[in-house]
């Protein structure tokens, strides 16, 4: 896993998604060498990143030019990315242009969700997985209602860290957001 302090971020950009957050990904993804990847909304890279070291492919969107300038130095900076095509487009719309889909991350739909889910559902394999990570309550209970209308069993679990700072005294835990993976797969 790469370290977060290690990416290189920008104030216009969100991310990178936490260290903790990108290992539950991967591991609920059941990624492996073969699978090509999507990552909708790729802000600065984190899932970009630790994608191109484990699948076939990753195909990362990203609306924001500066946050595909931003992937891009991290995939550089930590010398990947010879599997990954950067795109900066609206994602239901570069969706459009990509078949099939092995798994699919949404961390940021820029209130595409339920267009992006639609086109998700029509390019993704008979085994594909998707995953969205959600932060506001409004994004989680959009998409578990969108993935039920297209015949999914979603599930869901909200995420909680909190990393230990060794203080003189004792130690000091500091919480990051709490946010929610959203995992179904194709039946």
């Amino acid at each position: 896993m790469l370290d977060d302090k290690d990416f290189i971020k920008s104030w216009d950009v969100p991310g990178p998604t936490k260290e903790a957050i990108r290992a539950i990904i991967l591991y609920k993804s059941e990624v492996t060498s073969n699978d090509r990847v999507v990552d909708c909304g790729c802000g600065t890279g984190g899932i970009t990143c630790e994608f191109s070291q484990r699948a076939k492919e990753v195909i990362s969107i990203d609306t924001n030019p500066e946050a595909i300038k931003v992937t891009s130095k991290n995939l550089k900076k930590f010398g990947l990315g010879d599997n990954v095509t950067l795109i900066n487009d609206d994602g239901s719309q570069a969706l459009k242009d990509i078949s099939d889909i092995d798994i699919a991350i949404v961390g940021g739909s820029g209130r595409q969700l339920e267009n992006i889910l639609d086109v998700v559902d029509e390019k993704l394999n008979s085994k594909g997985r998707i995953i969205i990570t959600a932060i506001l309550v409004d994004t989680k209970v959009e998409a578990i209602n969108k993935l039920k209308d297209l015949g999914y069993n979603p599930k869901i679990m909200e995420v909680n860290v909190s990393n230990g700072r060794v203080l003189d005294r004792g130690v000091l835990m500091i919480s990051e957001n709490p946010i929610a993976i959203i995992t179904a797969k194709k039946r």
